[in-house]
């Protein structure tokens, strides 16, 4: 079955409940490790309330795909030790790096919010590519 998915560009951008949310990948050659079948890629993402609500971060559940179609999921409060709180109009933005055992994969997800009344909804981190460059196929 042919993948769609390795044509998918660096970056995604989705708003889903009046949260923006923008990655951008890159390959990290100096981090990499390819002859030990270790390649890394850095990503950085801009969370933005566009809402009028005040929320929160609380959690995220990462699915990670490599080439051979291995699916590794990370789930755990918050991102990079935080959880910030992000008034309407206010972003939020980190960089963190995801180790494949292939030279491509794609990354895709999810961020748990909670409003200030309690009400918990999921955002959605649309699926971006990984990929190393100058990989022969």
């Amino acid at each position: 079955m042919a993948q769609a998915w390795p044509d998918l560009a660096p970056l995604s951008d989705a708003v889903t409940h009046n949260v923006k949310v923008e990655v951008l990948s890159q390959y990290s050659k100096e981090n990499s490790k390819p002859t030990q079948g270790e390649w890394v890629f850095e990503y950085t993402v801009r969370i933005t309330n566009m809402g009028t609500e005040t929320i929160q971060l609380v959690s995220r559940h990462w699915i990670i795909t490599d080439a051979t179609d291995q699916v590794r999921e990370v789930q755990g409060p918050g991102v990079v030790g935080e959880q910030p709180v992000l008034a309407p109009e206010q972003a939020f933005q980190y960089s963190s790096w995801c180790p494949l055992s292939t030279p491509i994969g794609m990354m895709q997800g999810t961020y748990q919010m909670v409003r200030t009344n309690g009400e918990k909804f999921d955002v959605v981190i649309a699926p971006f590519g990984l990929k190393a460059r100058y990989t022969v196929h």
